[in-house]
């Protein structure tokens, strides 16, 4: 419980405070209790990023890492003020600070903390249009600057190390779901919606079509041998249930966290830090090195709705910069 009603205003400021409980949007997702479980808020703030949801069409990974983001917000600011969460009570102080914890404290990516901000902008932003604040306290926060590198991805040896421990334990769904990704850099989701109907499998070619890619685009990609074949000898062993979805899991179509889980199987096994996004880079890199410069082509393959975008993997990474330094002799 929180201290005084000095603390954050007058009595009617402390009445309005409660934990929220639960707040079911048109869609079915309950946005506002996964957003907002156990955290000291007003009795509006849910409501309200609620209507900052309902009212644009993102997509559900934006929707999630909204939220995610929000929540850690609200979480922080709670217990740094040692008050509840109240947009009218958000500073600039506030998101500045709220930056710089993620940076120093939590030791976060700077793509993440400024994914935060960003997504604070956009919310404060949308408040202070409709009324709610009188200004956008994010407005003025400044994103981290970092030098532009490519994305890492595994190496040779470590994807040989994956792929050869998968085979010793016979797991042929992880196979098919590690060959998808690394031969074609789908995104997690794209995995986890591929539908049965959107694999074409022949002896000579292959093909799957990514029907609900970021930005709702539709793409459809060719499948090499290895993965025409990983996909093959798992569909032999598909168990037999309703659903439509190609890879299913103990209860049912397998989920985006499933396949985080997958990744965090072997992770464990082979020592390598895995996660979903570093097949994509991976498999970015490796088709840079067999096609040099063709950022065209693999703009398409990614699903980029901006060359600038698929251009960072021309960069070099963090490894390659210092394998270059220390070669330098004087």
């Amino acid at each position: 419980m929180w201290a005084t009603n000095s603390h954050y205003g007058n009595e009617r400021c402390q009445q309005s405070v409660r934990k929220v409980s639960t707040m079911t949007t048109e869609s079915g997702k309950n946005w506002a209790n996964n957003v907002f479980h156990d955290i000291h808020c007003g009795e509006k703030e849910a409501s309200l990023f609620e209507q900052f949801i309902t009212e644009h069409d993102f997509s559900p990974s934006t929707r999630e890492a909204y939220s995610q983001d929000v929540r850690k917000f609200a979480a922080w600011f709670s217990n740094a003020n040692r008050e509840p969460f109240l947009i009218g009570r958000t500073t600039t102080r506030d998101v500045s600070d709220f930056r710089d914890w993620q940076r120093r404290e939590k030791q976060e990516a700077v793509s993440t903390v400024n994914r935060s901000l960003v997504t604070l902008r956009r919310f404060f932003g949308w408040l202070a249009d409709h009324g709610h604040v009188a200004a956008n306290p994010a407005k003025r926060v400044k994103e981290l600057r970092k030098t532009v590198l490519a994305p890492k991805g595994l190496k040779r040896d470590e994807v040989r190390k994956l792929l050869r421990e998968v085979e010793l334990r016979g797991d042929v769904r992880a196979n098919a779901i590690f060959s998808l990704m690394l031969y074609t850099g789908v995104r997690v989701s794209d995995v986890a919606g591929l539908e049965l109907h959107d694999l074409m499998l022949g002896e000579r070619s292959g093909s799957i079509v990514v029907r609900n890619g970021k930005g709702n685009k539709q793409r459809s990609l060719p499948l090499s041998l290895p993965v025409r074949r990983a996909l093959g000898s798992y569909l032999e062993t598909r168990p037999p249930v309703a659903s439509s979805r190609v890879f299913i899991g103990e209860r049912g179509a397998l989920t985006k966290r499933g396949v985080r889980a997958l990744c965090d199987k072997y992770s464990a096994i082979t020592g390598i830090r895995l996660h979903p996004h570093l097949l994509r880079h991976t498999f970015s890199h490796v088709f840079l090195e067999n096609n040099p410069g063709d950022l065209v082509s693999l703009s398409q393959l990614l699903g980029h709705s901006s060359i600038n975008t698929t251009a960072r993997y021309v960069q070099r990474t963090e490894d390659q910069l210092g394998e270059a330094t220390d070669r330098l002799v004087y």
